[in-house]
């Protein structure tokens, strides 16, 4: 009963989330009331639970950069990126899309993909503000770099974490076994895009002309808030890059340079929390809720154990089926809990493969489905969500099928070029 209940919600909610008849955070909070007044989950399940609650360290992590973004946002400095892209650029749009894909792919191996789209979103809004272009193509192409760019380390996206710490994966061996692939998959993004978003580079010479003479440095508008805001922001970064060494949760580290920010930067509530996307913290806590029921009910468990046994004991075809479902499975869910749930079946359908070569593949695959078929849906991954709250709060929607066009053909291309490397590097090169 309970199970049909968790499955008969989600759908119905992400059918309302698809077709957009009711907004996507009334959705997400309707459907997860309707699992917790029913008792499908119960309070300790939706709120205490690190396997079925609401991912804490998720919220605050967007609530704490958020409001750091908040406040760098008046010092100009996003003002001053965007001239300066532009310029580099030559006002030509398709040149800035692929300079701010470039930045916005390399900064998410190293950064939370929240973190970098929240950073580089201000950025392209300005720019495509100067240029009077659409932005909405801008954004959905960082978004899917940030996924692409993020599977790159174990850092870059969370569900690289999770893998590596079940199958014992350090540091370098996603450099040495993601990132070649990422770099592969990336140029591959980049040639894509101009058929990609072949309608959006058009742009008036004289809006063009008149970006190239402005002067950069005329938008910073408050220089000492800039020094303090980049210290505390390159004091974060370096707090999430060295992750492993201090173990304090990115969460953490995020809020409190939040907070050590404002301090500093004098900044009253109405003015550091103006910025504050509090429609998508809501949408993440509603959506979190109903996936929780989906796994305390066994469902995302029984599909991937579905998966597994299908593949019995040939390593390539495991490999092949674990990334087409992953892929698959992550656009449509969280790829957080799908890996949590997947981590153990991989673990033990491995120990039945001799080859280490093979049975390290298994994760590889893993990784690669869920971490690139984020893209797929507008809701399957956090930037996506994210980023699509920004749009919304600019006037710029973004619809849900207007992104989700997009993402199943870069979802498509990149597990398309993720399948002949992994098994010419497991299975043939071996």
């Amino acid at each position: 009963m309970s199970t049909g209940i968790a499955i008969a919600v989600f759908v119905v909610a992400y059918l309302l989330i698809a077709t957009e008849k009711v907004p996507k955070t009334t959705a997400a909070l309707g459907g997860a009331g309707i699992v917790l007044g029913l008792g499908v989950v119960g309070s300790t399940d939706a709120f205490y639970s690190h396997d079925t609650g609401v991912d804490w360290d998720v919220i605050f992590l967007l609530l704490g950069m958020m409001i750091i973004v908040g406040v760098l946002r008046r010092t100009g400095v996003f003002e001053y990126t965007a001239i300066w892209a532009a310029k580099r650029a030559r006002g030509s749009p398709l040149r800035i899309m692929v300079l701010l894909v470039l930045i916005t792919a390399v900064a998410s191996a190293f950064l939370d993909n929240v973190t970098t789209v929240l950073l580089i979103a201000p950025v392209t809004l300005l720019v495509c503000d100067r240029l009077d272009i659409n932005p909405v193509p801008f954004l959905i192409a960082e978004v899917f770099a940030s996924n692409i760019g993020g599977a790159a380390t174990l850092i870059g996206d969370p569900p690289n974490i999770i893998i590596g710490s079940r199958a014992g994966l350090s540091f370098n061996d996603f450099l040495a076994n993601m990132t070649p692939i990422i770099a592969v998959e990336l140029a591959v993004f980049t040639l894509v895009l101009p058929r990609l978003f072949r309608d959006s580079f058009t742009v008036d010479p004289e809006r063009a002309a008149g970006v190239m003479e402005l002067n950069e440095r005329e938008a910073i508008a408050d220089p000492r808030l800039l020094v303090k805001s980049g210290a505390v922001l390159l004091a974060v970064f370096t707090a999430f890059v060295t992750h492993s060494v201090h173990h304090v949760a990115p969460s953490v580290v995020a809020l409190l340079g939040a907070g050590v920010l404002v301090l500093l930067s004098r900044s009253r509530p109405k003015d550091y929390l103006a910025g504050v996307e509090w429609e998508t913290l809501l949408f993440f806590a509603g959506l979190f809720v109903m996936i929780g029921a989906l796994v305390k009910t066994g469902v995302i468990a029984d599909l991937a154990e579905l998966a597994a046994r299908a593949t019995g004991d040939n390593a390539l075809t495991a490999t092949m089926l674990i990334l087409a479902v992953s892929a698959i499975l992550s656009g449509i869910i969280d790829n957080i809990p799908y890996v949590a749930t997947m981590s153990p079946l991989v673990a033990d359908l491995a120990t039945h493969i001799h080859n280490p070569t093979h049975a390290e593949a298994l994760w590889w695959s893993l990784a690669l489905g869920a971490d690139l078929g984020g893209n797929m849906t507008a809701i399957g991954a956090s930037a996506n969500v994210v980023v699509l709250g920004i749009a919304l709060r600019n006037d710029t929607p973004i619809s849900f099928w207007e992104f989700t066009r997009k993402g199943v053909v870069v979802t498509a291309v990149t597990i398309a070029v993720a399948a002949p490397y992994l098994w010419l590097r497991y299975f043939v090169l071996t």
